[in-house]
Parts: C-alpha cells; sequence; structure tokens
C-alpha cells in the first residue's frame, strides 16, 4: 500500500467538504461519520457518505463509523461497505474483541455487496490508555481474515482519558508515540500515523516540529485536520533529494560488495552492513512508492 503521509479528515454530514477535500492532494480522506457528525444527523448522514463514495473515480477514502460502545457503528458499517473504499477507521479500539466483531460484521457486509471477503482494511485508532497497553494484542488479533493494515493515534482522547494537558512540546506522548510504532513493527503491519496537530492549526512551525517528532519515533505520517496541514506534512514525511541520493549511493556500494564477497563496507567514512543497507532500500522503496 502506498505510504500516507496525511489522512485528512472531512465531516460526512458536509458532502461539500467532503468532495473539497478529495481535490487538495491528501494521501488519505478520512471521511467522518463520529465526532464531526452531530447524533441528531448520524443516520441520515450514511446515505450522503454512500451516495459520495459510488461516485468516488478512484481516491483513497476512509471512513470513520462510531465506536462500537454506540447503537451507530453496525449501521455505519451497512452502508458505507461499498467496492470505492480503502477501509475503515474504527475509534476507541481498546480489545482484541473489537477486531474480531468488526471483522465478523465486514464479513457479512462484504457478501452483500458482492465483494470479495477480506478486502475492506482497518486503521484502528488508539487514543485510550487501554488502547495503548493493550495495542500489540489488538494488531495481533486473527480473527477469520486479518484486516488491520495500520494503527492511527489520537492524542485528544488519550489525553484526556489520562486527566492530563496536550501541549505544544509534547513530551506528555512520548510513552504511545514510542509504544505504537514499536508495537506495528514487531506485528508486521505497516508503520503507524500520528495524531493530529490540534493546539493551533495556524502554527505551522509547532506542526512541522511535531511531524518531525513523529518521523523520529516511527511514524509514516499524520491525520490532518485542516488542507494548510497537508503540504507540510508532506515536506516532512517525503524522503528528500539528499537521503534519496545517499540511499541510492549506499544501495549501490554495497550491491558491488557483496559480488566482490564482503558483507560490511566503508562508504565516505561510514560503516555499512546489511543493517543500513535494509534501511536506504526502504528510504528508497517509500519515495518510489510516493512518486508512482
Amino acid at each position: 500500500m502506498k505510504p500516507i503521509r496525511t489522512a485528512l479528515f472531512a465531516p460526512g454530514n458536509r458532502p461539500e467538504r467532503v468532495k473539497k477535500a478529495i481535490t487538495l492532494g491528501a494521501d488519505v480522506v478520512i471521511i467522518d461519520l463520529e465526532d464531526a457528525v452531530p447524533i441528531s444527523e448520524k443516520e441520515q448522514t450514511r446515505s450522503v457518505v454512500r451516495d459520495i463514495l459510488e461516485g468516488n473515480d478512484g481516491s483513497r477514502i476512509y471512513v470513520r463509523i462510531n465506536d462500537l460502545s454506540t447503537p451507530y457503528y453496525k449501521g455505519d458499517l451497512e452502508a458505507v461497505v461499498c467496492n470505492n473504499l480503502e477501509g475503515i477507521l474504527v475509534p476507541k479500539v481498546e480489545s482484541p474483541d473489537h477486531i474480531f466483531e468488526i471483522d465478523r460484521l465486514l464479513t457479512t457486509f462484504e457478501k452483500q455487496n458482492d465483494l470479495t471477503v477480506g478486502v475492506m482494511k482497518l486503521m484502528i485508532l488508539c487514543e485510550s490508555a487501554k488502547g495503548v497497553e493493550e495495542i500489540y494484542q489488538i494488531i495481533q488479533a486473527k480473527p477469520e481474515h486479518h484486516r488491520v493494515s495500520l494503527v492511527a493515534f489520537g492524542a485528544a482522547d488519550y489525553t484526556r482519558d489520562l486527566g492530563i494537558v496536550l501541549t505544544r512540546e509534547g513530551k506528555e506522548l512520548e510513552y504511545a508515540r514510542s509504544k505504537i510504532p514499536i508495537a506495528s513493527r514487531a506485528a508486521g503491519i505497516l508503520p503507524p500515523i500520528d495524531t493530529p496537530w490540534m493546539i493551533d492549526i495556524k502554527d505551522i512551525d509547532g506542526l512541522i516540529d511535531d511531524a518531525k517528532k513523529a518521523k523520529a519515533y516511527g511514524f509514516q505520517g499524520k491525520l490532518t485536520i485542516h488542507p494548510n496541514q497537508i503540504q507540510p506534512c508532506h515536506d516532512v514525511f517525503t524522503p528528500t533529494e539528499e537521503e534519496i541520493a545517499e540511499a541510492k549511493k549506499i544501495i549501490k556500494a554495497f550491491a558491488e560488495a557483496e559480488r566482490e564477497g564482503k558483507a560490511a563496507i566503508q562508504l565516505d567514512g561510514k560503516f555499512i552492513d546489511y543493517a543500513i543497507v535494509e534501511k536506504a532500500k526502504r528510504i528508497y522503496e517509500t519515495y518510489l512508492a510516493i512518486v508512482e
């Protein structure tokens, strides 16, 4: 799957904003049926979202359903599962049981819509203390179809759950930002998506600093809540020309060394072994996936 440097939220009850969001260049658009939609509009918004999905011309779209503690999630899934949807964002996931329940329902609705069973992927939103502590077990849940492709982190609900303050510096997020990428890597799924920048959407410097921190922890991109956040995040999470050039140089030099029977070399004064080469290959493959 192509990297997700940005996943832009758009409220499902505002079709004009969803259609606009699809044109703004985010890697993924997430149509929201949860927080952005008032309770009084949740059921009627489903048909609006379905119409948008049926007219989708190939854009990468996820739908955030309501969480499993509500009476809405089953109806949400039934309404939106269709051929033009890449996946479902499931909020407030705290247990492997949540994954089994969603898989069971998706299997039913895929069959109803003549889709290949198992095709619908899951992005799960980790946004509570329990969710963070259980994240590896959640990812490793093995229902009939392994649908969890990646994890997203939600810092607003996470800090609210802990009764702490979300700050510009983000030190209160260090534990979760360490654990989620490690769990994702250990489980063999894609790198996670970091929390939106919500401190001040006009503070682009703060957004860039925050994105760089997330990248350093192992996140592949960020959830975004405003169009002006898209390009700064793309800039942070896209390999630079220097990184690409160095990666290609390392890969080429090591391939030549291997042909000579060497498994470790020095290049421009740096020690290069298989681990360094693997990192270089990931950088180059990420770049290729982005530009395809």
